[in-house]
Order: C-alpha cells, then structure tokens, then sequence
C-alpha cells in the first residue's frame, strides 16, 4: 500500500492532517506500549501522547485522539478485574454515574479552553502525572494502611465529590488519573487492595468511555489514527497483564517517568 493511502481512505479532514502510513504504524506502536504500560504500572499516556504530538498532531486533537483510542484498553483490563469487582457493584454503580459526569465536563473543558491554553499546561500536567507515578508505592501503601484501620466503607458525600473532581482532571487529560482514583477509593474503604484496584479500573475506563463518545462529536478526533491505536492498546493491555509477573514495575514507572520528564521539558522548549 503506499504511503498515505490508508489515510486518504479513513480521512483527518477535520483537523487538516495528513499522516502516512509510517505514521500511523508509529502510533500504533506507541498505542501498544501505552496500553502494556497501564497494565503493568500506570502512565501510559505519557507515551501515546506525546507520540501523536511528535507526528505533527496539535496537542488538543492529540489529547482527543489518544483517550478515544486508549478506551478498549481500559475494557480489557476492566474484563481481566471483573470477578474483584463484582462484590462492590452495589455502589460501583453510583460512583461510575459520578465518574461519567466528571469526565464529560473535563472533556467539555478541553474543548471549550483556547488550543494555546491547553499547550501551555501540557508540560504541568505531564509533571503533575510524572509525580503521581513516583508516588504510585505510597499512594498503595496509605491504601493498605487504611484499609487496615477499618475506616468506613463509604463516606459518601467526601468520596463522590473527590471522584467528581478526579473525573474532571481524567476528562481533561487523563494521565495518572489510575493512581488519583487509587489513593481516593482506599480513603473510604475495609476492601482488599485487589478489590480497590479493580474499582479504580472500572471508574477510570467509565471516564474514558464518556470522554470519548463526547470527543467522537466534537470534530477534534484524527480518524485515521484511531483503528491502529486502538488496536494497539488492545494487544497491548492483554500483554502487559501476562508481562506483570516478568517485568519488575518499579523500574518501568522510571523509566515512564524520565520519558515524561523530556516530554515536559520539550514543550517548555518549543
């Protein structure tokens, strides 16, 4: 097939972009260690993003464009957790209303600010996620330790409007959302860690599905490059949740970390 041919069938004449083939295998291939990488530790954006913002994509459209691809990872991981979900559906239920709401109007947000706006906090949100990860051992042990203390299940009116305001920043953006719903779910609850880990993937693909059906209408989404990273994703949450017992996680966060750390400073530069 030559080179832009898949695009010119698929078409980004929203956004006026035109990416080849070797593009979209790049995205691709960024979607798959995305998604091998949430599956593994958390902060997968902070390589899918600023891969699409590398092949020319605007920042707003790349932000757009990576949440509606990233959507069937999180299924998969969400599928892989279900059986430690299942005792919790009872107010699972409320608190993805809750999680709905928070990232529509986050998505709502990134739409309606200035795209210059949305570049110049790039670089502070990538940091902001960059700490999130290197706290991400901590974040699991105050989980554990209240979780130990026997605090209440549900401190309901505290819980919704923390999850609200979680939503919002992943409807926003996105990275390190995970670890945020993480420390916020193991404030209010006796449950296993387990269990608190698969309701947070549970809320974190129900932000990402809604923000994603929102983008879909807002004529910000890149097309062509959504069927490859979705794909991506897919392959590569499946294969990230074999590779958990192989790779040690510690190391990869780094490793995701430092990343992010020269994608911020990148932007800074530019």
């Amino acid at each position: 097939m030559p080179a832009g041919s898949f695009t010119e069938i698929c078409g980004s004449s929203l956004t006026g972009l035109h990416l080849t083939d070797l593009d979209l295998l790049a995205a691709g291939g960024a979607a798959v260690v995305a998604g091998a990488i949430n599956a593994l530790a958390g902060g997968g954006t902070l390589v899918s993003f600023p891969t699409l913002v590398g092949l020319g994509v605007p920042a707003v459209n790349a932000n757009v464009t990576n949440t509606v691809s990233l959507v069937p990872g999180y299924l998969a991981g969400s599928w892989a957790q279900r059986e430690d979900l299942r005792p919790q559906l009872a107010h699972a239920r409320g608190l993805a209303a809750v999680g709905g709401l928070g990232g529509l109007a986050g998505s709502v947000l990134l739409i309606l600010i200035p795209s210059h706006d949305f570049r110049v906090a790039v670089p502070y949100l990538i940091v902001l996620s960059c700490l999130l990860l290197l706290l991400q051992d901590r974040v699991r042990d105050l989980v554990a330790e209240s979780a130990a203390g026997g605090r209440n299940p549900l401190r309901r009116p505290a819980l919704v409007g923390t999850v609200f305001l979680a939503s919002v920043y992943g409807g926003f953006f996105g990275a390190g959302l995970g670890i945020m719903l993480l420390a916020i779910l193991g404030l209010f609850s006796t449950r296993p860690l387990a269990e608190v880990n698969a309701l947070k993937q549970a809320l974190s693909f129900i932000v990402n599905l809604v923000s994603a059906v929102f983008f879909a209408f807002s004529g910000h989404v890149v097309w062509a490059a959504v069927p490859v990273m979705a794909a991506g994703s897919l392959v590569g949450g499946f294969a990230g949740g074999r590779l958990v017992p192989v790779i040690p996680e510690k190391r990869l966060r780094q490793l995701v970390v430092l990343a992010g750390v020269g994608v911020a400073i990148t932007f800074w530069a530019a």
